[in-house]
Protein backbone atom coordinates (compact mmCIF):
# COMPACT_ATOMS: atom_id res chain seq x y z
CA UNK A 1 0.00 0.00 0.00
CA UNK A 2 1.45 3.50 -0.91
CA UNK A 3 1.86 6.08 1.68
CA UNK A 4 -1.44 8.22 1.90
CA UNK A 5 -1.72 11.76 2.19
CA UNK A 6 -1.58 13.50 6.12
CA UNK A 7 -5.03 14.69 5.92
CA UNK A 8 -6.62 10.90 5.61
CA UNK A 9 -4.46 10.46 8.52
CA UNK A 10 -5.77 13.25 10.48
CA UNK A 11 -9.03 11.88 9.67
CA UNK A 12 -8.71 8.35 10.72
CA UNK A 13 -6.99 10.13 13.95
CA UNK A 14 -10.16 12.16 14.62
CA UNK A 15 -12.52 9.54 13.65
CA UNK A 16 -10.55 7.11 15.72
CA UNK A 17 -10.76 9.65 18.99
CA UNK A 18 -14.29 10.40 18.87
CA UNK A 19 -14.68 7.11 19.22
CA UNK A 20 -12.41 6.12 22.30
CA UNK A 21 -12.49 9.60 23.50
CA UNK A 22 -16.31 10.86 23.04
CA UNK A 23 -17.71 7.35 22.76
CA UNK A 24 -19.54 8.88 19.47
CA UNK A 25 -20.20 6.29 16.62
CA UNK A 26 -18.05 5.19 14.04
CA UNK A 27 -20.51 6.07 11.32
CA UNK A 28 -21.69 9.76 13.48
CA UNK A 29 -18.91 10.97 12.17
CA UNK A 30 -18.07 10.04 8.53
CA UNK A 31 -18.57 13.31 7.27
CA UNK A 32 -14.94 14.42 8.53
CA UNK A 33 -13.86 12.52 5.35
CA UNK A 34 -16.32 14.74 2.98
CA UNK A 35 -13.15 17.11 2.22
CA UNK A 36 -10.83 13.97 1.12
CA UNK A 37 -10.57 12.55 -2.23
CA UNK A 38 -12.14 9.14 -2.74
CA UNK A 39 -9.31 7.07 -2.20
CA UNK A 40 -8.24 8.91 1.03
CA UNK A 41 -11.39 9.12 2.64
CA UNK A 42 -11.36 4.83 2.27
CA UNK A 43 -7.85 4.55 3.70
CA UNK A 44 -8.78 6.93 7.13
CA UNK A 45 -11.93 5.09 7.42
CA UNK A 46 -10.11 1.53 6.77
CA UNK A 47 -7.33 2.94 8.99
CA UNK A 48 -9.76 3.87 11.74
CA UNK A 49 -11.98 0.91 11.88
CA UNK A 50 -9.52 -1.65 11.40
CA UNK A 51 -7.74 0.01 14.93
CA UNK A 52 -10.96 -0.55 16.35
CA UNK A 53 -11.59 -4.00 15.36
CA UNK A 54 -7.67 -4.81 16.28
CA UNK A 55 -7.98 -2.56 19.35
CA UNK A 56 -7.29 -4.92 22.19
CA UNK A 57 -4.62 -6.78 20.48
CA UNK A 58 -2.83 -3.65 18.82
CA UNK A 59 -2.62 -2.24 22.70
CA UNK A 60 -0.95 -5.41 24.02
CA UNK A 61 1.55 -5.11 21.32
CA UNK A 62 2.34 -1.25 22.02
CA UNK A 63 2.28 -1.94 26.21
CA UNK A 64 4.95 -4.71 25.35
CA UNK A 65 7.26 -2.16 24.31
CA UNK A 66 6.17 0.55 26.22
CA UNK A 67 4.76 -0.83 29.44
CA UNK A 68 3.79 2.85 31.08
CA UNK A 69 0.76 3.79 29.75
CA UNK A 70 0.20 7.38 28.05
CA UNK A 71 -2.33 9.68 30.38
CA UNK A 72 -4.29 11.63 27.59
CA UNK A 73 -4.61 14.35 29.52
CA UNK A 74 -0.78 14.81 29.45
CA UNK A 75 0.10 12.92 26.13
CA UNK A 76 -3.61 13.97 23.93
CA UNK A 77 -3.39 12.03 21.04
CA UNK A 78 -0.47 10.04 21.75
CA UNK A 79 -1.90 7.02 22.39
CA UNK A 80 -4.43 6.95 19.04
CA UNK A 81 -1.17 7.63 17.22
CA UNK A 82 0.54 4.21 18.15
CA UNK A 83 -2.47 2.52 18.01
CA UNK A 84 -2.66 3.85 14.08
CA UNK A 85 0.89 3.32 13.67
CA UNK A 86 0.40 -0.31 15.04
CA UNK A 87 -2.38 -1.00 12.58
CA UNK A 88 -0.89 0.11 9.88
CA UNK A 89 2.58 -1.63 10.20
CA UNK A 90 0.58 -4.83 11.49
CA UNK A 91 -2.34 -5.30 10.21
CA UNK A 92 -3.17 -2.81 6.83
CA UNK A 93 0.59 -3.66 6.14
CA UNK A 94 1.79 -0.11 5.06
CA UNK A 95 5.56 0.44 4.19
CA UNK A 96 7.46 0.92 7.84
CA UNK A 97 8.78 3.99 6.69
CA UNK A 98 5.64 5.51 5.50
CA UNK A 99 3.78 4.02 8.58
CA UNK A 100 6.53 5.44 11.05
CA UNK A 101 6.84 8.38 9.30
CA UNK A 102 2.87 9.83 9.22
CA UNK A 103 2.62 8.80 12.93
CA UNK A 104 5.69 11.46 13.59
CA UNK A 105 4.02 13.91 11.28
CA UNK A 106 0.63 13.26 13.27
CA UNK A 107 2.51 14.07 16.81
CA UNK A 108 4.53 16.73 15.39
CA UNK A 109 0.90 18.51 14.81
CA UNK A 110 -0.18 18.14 18.17
CA UNK A 111 0.76 20.68 20.78
CA UNK A 112 1.03 17.90 23.48
CA UNK A 113 1.55 14.85 21.32
CA UNK A 114 4.68 16.23 19.73
CA UNK A 115 6.78 15.91 23.67
CA UNK A 116 6.10 12.34 23.17
CA UNK A 117 7.56 11.98 19.66
CA UNK A 118 10.63 10.41 20.45
CA UNK A 119 9.07 7.70 21.97
CA UNK A 120 6.16 7.41 19.52
CA UNK A 121 9.06 6.99 16.91
CA UNK A 122 11.03 4.83 19.41
CA UNK A 123 8.22 2.34 19.86
CA UNK A 124 6.74 2.43 16.55
CA UNK A 125 10.43 1.50 14.44
CA UNK A 126 10.28 -1.82 17.16
CA UNK A 127 6.81 -2.52 16.09
CA UNK A 128 8.14 -2.54 12.32
CA UNK A 129 10.84 -4.83 13.39
CA UNK A 130 9.55 -7.36 16.19
CA UNK A 131 5.69 -6.75 16.19
CA UNK A 132 4.48 -9.40 13.81
CA UNK A 133 6.17 -12.33 16.29
CA UNK A 134 4.53 -10.09 19.31
CA UNK A 135 1.03 -10.27 17.53
CA UNK A 136 1.73 -13.99 16.76
CA UNK A 137 1.63 -14.65 20.33
CA UNK A 138 -1.49 -12.18 21.53
CA UNK A 139 -5.04 -13.40 21.81
CA UNK A 140 -7.53 -12.06 19.49
CA UNK A 141 -10.32 -12.57 22.22
CA UNK A 142 -8.43 -9.13 24.01
CA UNK A 143 -10.43 -7.09 20.89
CA UNK A 144 -13.49 -7.81 23.11
CA UNK A 145 -14.00 -5.81 26.11
CA UNK A 146 -14.36 -7.90 29.46
CA UNK A 147 -17.58 -6.24 29.95
CA UNK A 148 -19.09 -8.00 26.69
CA UNK A 149 -16.96 -11.09 26.87
CA UNK A 150 -17.69 -12.40 30.12
CA UNK A 151 -21.55 -12.16 29.14
CA UNK A 152 -21.39 -14.23 26.13
CA UNK A 153 -19.10 -16.71 28.16
CA UNK A 154 -22.02 -16.87 30.67
CA UNK A 155 -24.64 -17.33 27.78
CA UNK A 156 -22.98 -19.54 25.14
CA UNK A 157 -19.89 -20.85 26.90
CA UNK A 158 -16.30 -20.35 26.73
CA UNK A 159 -15.63 -22.05 23.09
CA UNK A 160 -18.91 -20.62 21.67
CA UNK A 161 -18.01 -17.15 22.83
CA UNK A 162 -14.28 -17.00 21.82
CA UNK A 163 -15.66 -17.77 18.39
CA UNK A 164 -18.31 -15.16 18.29
CA UNK A 165 -15.17 -12.90 19.73
CA UNK A 166 -12.88 -14.62 16.52
CA UNK A 167 -16.14 -13.95 14.09
CA UNK A 168 -15.62 -9.66 14.66
CA UNK A 169 -12.37 -9.61 13.84
CA UNK A 170 -12.91 -10.11 9.92
CA UNK A 171 -14.67 -7.13 8.32
CA UNK A 172 -18.42 -8.40 7.10
CA UNK A 173 -19.10 -9.45 3.32
CA UNK A 174 -20.81 -7.82 1.30
CA UNK A 175 -24.61 -9.20 1.23
CA UNK A 176 -27.30 -8.26 -1.20
CA UNK A 177 -30.71 -9.47 -1.83
CA UNK A 178 -32.38 -9.90 -5.04
CA UNK A 179 -35.80 -7.94 -6.09
CA UNK A 180 -36.36 -11.04 -8.28
CA UNK A 181 -35.23 -14.32 -6.42
CA UNK A 182 -34.64 -15.91 -9.86
CA UNK A 183 -32.30 -13.21 -11.22
CA UNK A 184 -28.56 -14.39 -11.85
CA UNK A 185 -25.99 -11.41 -10.55
CA UNK A 186 -22.57 -12.11 -11.29
CA UNK A 187 -19.41 -12.82 -9.15
CA UNK A 188 -22.00 -13.34 -6.56
CA UNK A 189 -22.65 -16.43 -3.41
CA UNK A 190 -26.11 -17.91 -3.19
CA UNK A 191 -26.53 -18.16 0.11
CA UNK A 192 -30.21 -18.90 0.45
CA UNK A 193 -33.66 -17.68 -1.20
CA UNK A 194 -32.77 -14.57 -2.49
CA UNK A 195 -30.01 -13.62 -0.59
CA UNK A 196 -26.35 -13.67 -2.82
CA UNK A 197 -23.25 -12.73 -1.32
CA UNK A 198 -20.26 -10.33 -3.22
CA UNK A 199 -17.02 -11.23 -1.82
CA UNK A 200 -15.42 -8.45 -4.08
CA UNK A 201 -17.39 -5.98 -3.91
CA UNK A 202 -16.89 -2.41 -5.98
CA UNK A 203 -18.26 0.61 -4.63
CA UNK A 204 -21.88 -0.22 -4.47
CA UNK A 205 -23.68 2.51 -6.79
CA UNK A 206 -20.86 1.34 -9.47
CA UNK A 207 -22.36 -2.28 -9.00
CA UNK A 208 -24.26 -4.01 -11.94
CA UNK A 209 -28.40 -3.57 -10.90
CA UNK A 210 -27.89 -0.92 -8.58
CA UNK A 211 -28.97 1.90 -10.26
CA UNK A 212 -32.31 0.02 -12.26
CA UNK A 213 -33.34 -1.45 -8.51
CA UNK A 214 -32.66 -4.51 -9.17
CA UNK A 215 -31.41 -5.44 -5.58
CA UNK A 216 -30.48 -3.86 -1.97
CA UNK A 217 -27.99 -4.18 0.69
CA UNK A 218 -29.00 -6.20 3.71
CA UNK A 219 -27.03 -8.94 5.94
CA UNK A 220 -28.27 -12.38 5.01
CA UNK A 221 -29.04 -12.73 8.91
CA UNK A 222 -31.64 -9.32 8.69
CA UNK A 223 -33.50 -11.34 6.07
CA UNK A 224 -34.69 -14.22 8.64
CA UNK A 225 -36.98 -12.27 10.58
CA UNK A 226 -39.07 -11.36 7.46
CA UNK A 227 -39.15 -14.75 5.92
CA UNK A 228 -40.61 -15.79 9.31
CA UNK A 229 -43.94 -14.58 8.54
CA UNK A 230 -44.23 -16.77 5.67
CA UNK A 231 -46.01 -16.42 2.40
CA UNK A 232 -47.19 -11.96 2.65
CA UNK A 233 -48.80 -11.99 -0.57
CA UNK A 234 -51.77 -9.83 -0.63
CA UNK A 235 -51.43 -9.57 3.27
CA UNK A 236 -51.36 -6.36 5.39
CA UNK A 237 -48.47 -6.28 7.25
CA UNK A 238 -47.71 -3.55 9.93
CA UNK A 239 -43.77 -3.25 10.35
CA UNK A 240 -43.01 -1.18 13.10
CA UNK A 241 -39.24 1.06 13.26
CA UNK A 242 -38.98 0.42 9.77
CA UNK A 243 -35.78 2.12 8.85
CA UNK A 244 -33.21 1.75 7.01
CA UNK A 245 -36.21 -0.42 5.00
CA UNK A 246 -34.30 -3.49 4.39
CA UNK A 247 -37.36 -5.42 5.61
CA UNK A 248 -39.54 -3.45 3.48
CA UNK A 249 -38.55 -4.10 0.63
CA UNK A 250 -38.30 -7.26 1.76
CA UNK A 251 -41.82 -7.77 1.98
CA UNK A 252 -43.10 -5.39 -0.65
CA UNK A 253 -41.30 -7.17 -2.94
CA UNK A 254 -43.20 -10.33 -1.67
CA UNK A 255 -46.20 -8.91 -2.46
CA UNK A 256 -47.10 -7.52 0.73
CA UNK A 257 -48.92 -4.83 1.88
CA UNK A 258 -46.63 -3.26 3.75
CA UNK A 259 -47.75 -0.03 6.89
CA UNK A 260 -44.10 1.00 7.61
CA UNK A 261 -43.70 3.06 11.14
CA UNK A 262 -40.45 4.80 11.68
CA UNK A 263 -40.27 7.92 14.11
CA UNK A 264 -37.23 9.15 12.53
CA UNK A 265 -38.23 11.62 9.65
CA UNK A 266 -34.13 11.60 8.67
CA UNK A 267 -34.38 7.63 8.73
CA UNK A 268 -38.22 7.38 7.09
CA UNK A 269 -36.74 9.71 4.02
CA UNK A 270 -33.85 7.11 3.51
CA UNK A 271 -36.63 4.18 3.37
CA UNK A 272 -38.63 6.67 0.92
CA UNK A 273 -35.56 6.48 -1.30
CA UNK A 274 -34.93 3.05 -1.37
CA UNK A 275 -38.69 1.91 -2.11
CA UNK A 276 -37.98 4.73 -4.85
CA UNK A 277 -35.11 3.31 -6.38
CA UNK A 278 -36.17 -0.55 -6.21
CA UNK A 279 -39.37 0.53 -7.71
CA UNK A 280 -42.04 -1.04 -4.83
CA UNK A 281 -44.21 0.74 -2.56
CA UNK A 282 -45.26 1.08 0.82
CA UNK A 283 -47.29 3.18 3.38
CA UNK A 284 -44.80 4.85 5.07
CA UNK A 285 -46.55 6.28 8.42
CA UNK A 286 -43.87 8.60 11.21
CA UNK A 287 -44.46 8.03 14.07
CA UNK A 288 -43.87 6.67 17.59
CA UNK A 289 -44.07 2.65 17.79
CA UNK A 290 -44.37 3.05 21.49
CA UNK A 291 -46.94 5.15 20.61
CA UNK A 292 -48.55 4.32 17.16
CA UNK A 293 -52.28 2.56 17.40
CA UNK A 294 -54.16 1.96 14.34
CA UNK A 295 -57.08 1.25 16.51
CA UNK A 296 -59.18 -2.20 16.13
CA UNK A 297 -60.11 -1.67 12.50
CA UNK A 298 -56.15 -1.09 11.87
CA UNK A 299 -55.46 -4.04 13.41
CA UNK A 300 -53.31 -6.63 11.15
CA UNK A 301 -52.96 -10.14 10.97
CA UNK A 302 -49.20 -9.86 10.69
CA UNK A 303 -46.58 -7.36 12.36
CA UNK A 304 -42.99 -7.26 12.43
CA UNK A 305 -41.00 -5.40 14.94
CA UNK A 306 -37.63 -5.22 14.40
CA UNK A 307 -36.89 -3.38 17.97
CA UNK A 308 -33.81 -1.10 19.13
CA UNK A 309 -31.35 -2.63 20.65
CA UNK A 310 -27.42 -2.40 21.27
CA UNK A 311 -27.01 -4.09 18.26
CA UNK A 312 -23.84 -6.23 19.42
CA UNK A 313 -24.94 -8.64 16.74
CA UNK A 314 -23.49 -6.29 14.38
CA UNK A 315 -19.68 -5.89 15.47
CA UNK A 316 -18.53 -7.03 12.02
CA UNK A 317 -19.96 -4.26 10.48
CA UNK A 318 -19.69 -1.53 13.40
CA UNK A 319 -16.46 -2.22 15.27
CA UNK A 320 -16.83 0.71 17.41
CA UNK A 321 -19.87 -0.46 19.07
CA UNK A 322 -17.87 -2.68 21.98
CA UNK A 323 -16.35 0.77 23.04
CA UNK A 324 -18.92 2.99 23.16
CA UNK A 325 -21.11 0.89 24.78
CA UNK A 326 -21.43 -0.46 28.56
CA UNK A 327 -23.88 -2.96 30.29
CA UNK A 328 -25.96 -0.22 31.15
CA UNK A 329 -27.22 0.54 27.68
CA UNK A 330 -28.50 -3.25 27.55
CA UNK A 331 -30.88 -2.31 30.41
CA UNK A 332 -32.18 0.97 28.89
CA UNK A 333 -32.67 -0.76 25.41
CA UNK A 334 -34.21 -3.36 26.81
CA UNK A 335 -37.03 -1.58 28.77
CA UNK A 336 -36.95 0.74 26.04
CA UNK A 337 -38.16 -2.46 22.76
CA UNK A 338 -40.38 -4.03 25.70
CA UNK A 339 -42.96 -1.09 26.07
CA UNK A 340 -42.79 -0.88 21.68
CA UNK A 341 -43.15 -4.81 21.94
CA UNK A 342 -46.60 -4.55 24.47
CA UNK A 343 -47.56 -1.96 21.84
CA UNK A 344 -47.21 -4.28 18.70
CA UNK A 345 -49.16 -6.70 20.27
CA UNK A 346 -52.11 -4.40 20.41
CA UNK A 347 -51.77 -4.41 16.63
CA UNK A 348 -52.20 -8.49 15.57
CA UNK A 349 -55.75 -9.05 15.41
CA UNK A 350 -56.88 -12.86 16.89
CA UNK A 351 -55.34 -15.34 15.13
CA UNK A 352 -52.60 -13.21 13.74
CA UNK A 353 -48.97 -13.11 13.82
CA UNK A 354 -46.28 -10.98 15.66
CA UNK A 355 -42.66 -11.71 15.20
CA UNK A 356 -40.20 -9.91 17.46
CA UNK A 357 -36.40 -9.50 16.26
CA UNK A 358 -33.04 -7.80 17.68
CA UNK A 359 -30.17 -7.63 16.16
CA UNK A 360 -28.26 -7.96 19.63
CA UNK A 361 -26.61 -11.04 20.87
CA UNK A 362 -27.32 -10.42 24.58
CA UNK A 363 -30.22 -12.56 26.56
CA UNK A 364 -32.12 -9.47 28.24
CA UNK A 365 -32.71 -7.89 24.61
CA UNK A 366 -33.63 -11.28 23.19
CA UNK A 367 -34.86 -14.72 25.02
CA UNK A 368 -35.84 -12.66 28.06
CA UNK A 369 -38.20 -10.16 26.75
CA UNK A 370 -40.11 -12.66 25.14
CA UNK A 371 -40.24 -15.06 28.28
CA UNK A 372 -41.43 -11.58 30.20
CA UNK A 373 -44.13 -11.40 27.27
CA UNK A 374 -45.13 -14.67 27.25
CA UNK A 375 -45.96 -14.10 31.35
CA UNK A 376 -48.14 -11.31 31.46
CA UNK A 377 -49.74 -11.90 27.43
CA UNK A 378 -51.62 -15.12 27.91
CA UNK A 379 -53.56 -14.66 24.55
CA UNK A 380 -49.93 -15.43 22.65
CA UNK A 381 -48.06 -18.15 22.34
CA UNK A 382 -44.96 -19.73 20.12
CA UNK A 383 -45.21 -20.95 16.81
CA UNK A 384 -41.77 -22.64 16.92
CA UNK A 385 -39.38 -21.96 14.02
CA UNK A 386 -38.69 -24.49 12.09
CA UNK A 387 -35.66 -25.91 9.63
CA UNK A 388 -38.04 -25.41 6.41
CA UNK A 389 -38.71 -21.76 7.62
CA UNK A 390 -34.71 -20.75 7.73
CA UNK A 391 -33.78 -22.96 4.84
CA UNK A 392 -33.09 -25.99 6.70
CA UNK A 393 -30.57 -24.17 9.30
CA UNK A 394 -31.80 -26.07 12.10
CA UNK A 395 -28.62 -24.77 14.04
CA UNK A 396 -29.89 -21.32 13.99
CA UNK A 397 -33.06 -22.54 16.23
CA UNK A 398 -32.86 -22.72 19.79
CA UNK A 399 -34.53 -25.34 22.25
CA UNK A 400 -37.48 -23.12 22.59
CA UNK A 401 -38.49 -22.63 18.89
CA UNK A 402 -36.99 -19.47 18.38
CA UNK A 403 -34.26 -18.06 15.90
CA UNK A 404 -30.78 -17.32 17.01
CA UNK A 405 -27.86 -16.51 14.40
CA UNK A 406 -24.66 -15.43 15.91
CA UNK A 407 -21.33 -14.31 13.70
CA UNK A 408 -19.68 -17.48 13.48
CA UNK A 409 -22.31 -18.97 11.62
CA UNK A 410 -21.76 -19.68 8.02
CA UNK A 411 -18.16 -18.93 9.25
CA UNK A 412 -16.75 -20.76 6.27
CA UNK A 413 -18.37 -18.00 4.24
CA UNK A 414 -17.32 -15.41 6.01
CA UNK A 415 -20.24 -15.17 8.83
CA UNK A 416 -23.74 -12.98 9.63
CA UNK A 417 -24.97 -10.87 11.97
CA UNK A 418 -25.72 -12.26 15.14
CA UNK A 419 -29.95 -11.80 15.61
CA UNK A 420 -32.80 -13.13 17.88
CA UNK A 421 -36.15 -13.72 16.13
CA UNK A 422 -39.24 -14.84 18.13
CA UNK A 423 -42.80 -15.77 16.06
CA UNK A 424 -45.82 -15.31 18.59
CA UNK A 425 -49.29 -16.22 17.47
CA UNK A 426 -52.61 -14.83 18.99
CA UNK A 427 -55.12 -16.71 19.89
CA UNK A 428 -58.25 -16.76 17.91
CA UNK A 429 -60.64 -15.32 20.69
CA UNK A 430 -58.32 -12.73 22.24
Amino acid sequence: MSAPEASSRAAALALLSGVLGKRRQLDGQLSLLECLASRDAGFARALASQTLRHFGQLDAVIRHFAPKPLSPHKAGPAGEILLMGACELLILKVAAHAAVDGANRLAASDAKAVHFKPLINAVLRRVAREGEAVLANTPASLNTPDWLLGRWTAQYGDALARDIAAAHGREAPLDIVLKNPGAAFPESEALFGPVRRVHDAARIEDMPGFAGGDWWVQDAAATLPAALLGDVKGKRVIELCAAPGGKTLQLAAAGAQVIAVERDATRMKRVAENLGRVGLTAELVEADARDYAPGLEGRAGLVLLDAPCTATGTIRRHPDLPWIRGAADITAASAASYEILQNAANMVEPGGMLVFAVCSLEREEGEEQIAAFLDTNPEFARAPVTPADVFGHSEWITPEGDLRTLPCHLNDQGGMDGFYAARLRRSETA
